[in-house]
């Protein structure tokens, strides 16, 4: 155990930290530069780095705050880290750390972006993101099992899972509204006692231990900050809540409904507000709505974007970074392409994360929450259903990367894409099944795979 684990701390003390903000200041630094991997790599260097090195939580607490973050909307990395970060260092911790968590992956993928639409018609640069499509499509594949393994685990699981893969691949009904029917039955389910409806999983350290809240800092105790407070509660919640939304009507009022800036605005707004299930749930609704609805990039490009969030630190969904960047720069109306796209993904990026802070400092604290059965069933007929749209992008994405052609076609009120054979691109399936081998047979890490798959990508367009 630390030094630091092992004094003393008042927790009735109202002004007191748990822990230094500066020590505090320096992990959180120290999580978002390793933050590779998604939210399960993302979720298992916080759990290295705050349970088992610095000991500030105990398990159950983390486990606690980690199944709060998986109910709502938005990245649950990052809500982890605000959560976390609040419950240590009061409000001012939670901001740190949720903007640190962010900044990295938010730097790296803005200065990709700048290189993807100045050079992106060099050799070496298209043969790069060609090779980042392939091993991307491998990787969504590789979610599809990893997120069905745990969640589909019974009949009722499997068959919520199929309704919705067959709602929203054949009859185009949008994310949402799947995400809410799931979310209702699971409720339903939990709330009546149904075995079926009943949360499970957990999360062990990576020593393989298990440490109690009682031999962390924080102990088991709440401390003051994190006792019911409605009143701060509101006044916290309303202010962020101003900051998000009042920029966006802004926009609205003055530019109009119909341009670049307020469409990103409100469409990433509304994305906030409705994506349960990761960063690949939201991939599915944002590919959907971005590429099929607005034409802000096309089917390829959102693969480039992935790419790109897969490589860099920070949550997958920096994805949408990109996706706003590209629909400003080709709409930029008086402003200059670039100048309009850093616009399009600073406001991108501020819609898509701040409504994270709103919703953990809104529903904080949340200790009272421990049990909860019919949120419980909830959250898993979500990430069941989530499983179903997870497997559409996978199909979605594997069309657009092997095949050069793709039609819709109609039967009744089912309507699919579905590949013209003559159009498969050999190169792109050659690839795709190199990498999926790496990951599902030689389990290589996806960022190494990531890394070949880009590497083969530039050298076969060279030599093309």
């Amino acid at each position: 155990m630390t030094d630091l684990a092992k004094t003393s701390v008042r927790l009735d003390v109202p002004g007191e930290d748990i822990v230094p903000l500066s020590e505090a200041v320096k992990v959180w630094a120290r999580v978002a530069a390793l933050s590779f991997g998604g939210p399960a790599g993302q979720i298992a260097v916080m759990h290295r780095i705050v349970v088992d090195e610095k000991r500030w939580v105990g398990e159950h607490r983390f486990l606690h705050a980690l199944n709060y973050c998986m109910l709502l909307p938005g990245p649950e990395a990052h809500q982890l880290a605000i959560y976390i970060g609040w419950l240590l260092n009061k409000t001012k911790g939670g901001m740190i750390a949720g903007l640190l968590f962010v900044l990295p992956g938010f730097l790296a993928i803005m200065a990709l972006s700048y290189i993807y639409v100045i050079f992106g018609d060099v050799t070496a640069i298209e043969g790069l993101f060609f090779g980042l499509k392939c091993a991307v499509l491998a990787v969504v594949v590789q979610a599809v099992f990893r997120i069905g393994g745990r969640a589909l685990k019974n009949k009722v699981m499997v068959a919520m899972a199929a309704a919705a893969f067959f709602a929203i691949f054949f009859l185009q009904v949008p994310f949402p509204l799947i995400i809410v029917a799931a979310g209702l039955v699971g409720y339903i389910g939990g709330l009546t006692g149904l075995p079926a409806f009943k949360a499970g999983g957990g999360h062990k350290s990576g020593s393989g231990k298990i440490l109690e809240d009682r031999d962390s800092v924080l102990g088991e105790d709440i401390p003051h900050h994190a006792r019911p407070n409605l009143a701060w509660s509101l006044k916290t919640s309303g202010a962020l809540a101003a900051l998000w939304l009042i920029p966006v009507a802004a926009l609205v009022l003055t530019l109009g409904w119909n341009n670049v800036f307020s469409k990103v605005g409100l469409f990433f707004s509304q994305m906030a507000v409705v994506t349960f299930g990761g960063a690949y749930a939201v991939l599915a609704y944002v590919a959907q709505a971005a590429v099929e609805h607005y034409g802000w990039l096309r089917p390829g490009e959102m693969l480039d974007g992935l790419g790109m969030a897969e490589t860099t630190p920070g949550p997958l969904i920096m994805v949408t970074q990109f996706v706003g960047f590209l629909a400003a720069y080709r709409d930029p109306g008086a402003l200059s392409a670039l100048t309009a796209a850093t616009l399009g993904a600073i406001l991108t990026t501020w819609v898509t994360f701040l409504p994270s802070f709103l919703w953990i400092f809104a529903g904080a604290p949340i200790e009272k929450m421990r049990g909860n059965a019919a949120l419980g069933g909830a959250m898993s007929a979500i990430t069941a259903a989530v499983v179903g749209v997870i497997l559409n992008l996978a199909v979605w994405f594997g069309l657009h990367v092997l095949f050069a052609e793709v039609k819709p076609v109609v039967l009744g009120p089912l309507m699919l894409d579905v590949p013209v054979l003559g159009s498969l691109l050999l190169p792109s399936l050659v690839l795709t099944l190199l990498a999926a081998f790496a990951i599902f047979r030689l389990r290589l890490s996806v960022i190494t795979v990531l890394a070949i798959s880009a590497a083969l990508g530039i050298g076969w367009r060279l030599s093309y």
